[in-house]
């Protein structure tokens, strides 16, 4: 009756308990966040801000497969 996973408070926090990011395609685990001044900034595993960014694709948002690719889309990266 009861079964199912369990998603620990500290991990869906953290953002791996939230069921409203698509998962990364291909592998592809840069996600590319646009802030809510428009600036088009890409989080790269390990960043501050990685777990906690999520991708809105209906919002312009996305996923890359390389820092290069999210430079030459016109992206930044994360300064932390």
């Amino acid at each position: 009756m009861w079964a199912g996973t369990f998603v620990a408070p500290w991990d869906y926090r953290a953002g791996a308990g939230s069921a409203s990011e698509p998962a990364a395609s291909d592998g592809c685990v840069i996600k590319g966040n646009i802030s809510s001044s428009g600036e088009r900034i890409y989080h790269v595993p390990g960043g501050q801000y990685y777990d906690r960014t999520i991708i809105d694709e209906a919002a312009g948002e996305r996923w890359f497969c390389t820092e290069a690719e999210a430079v030459a889309a016109g992206w930044r990266k994360a300064k932390r």
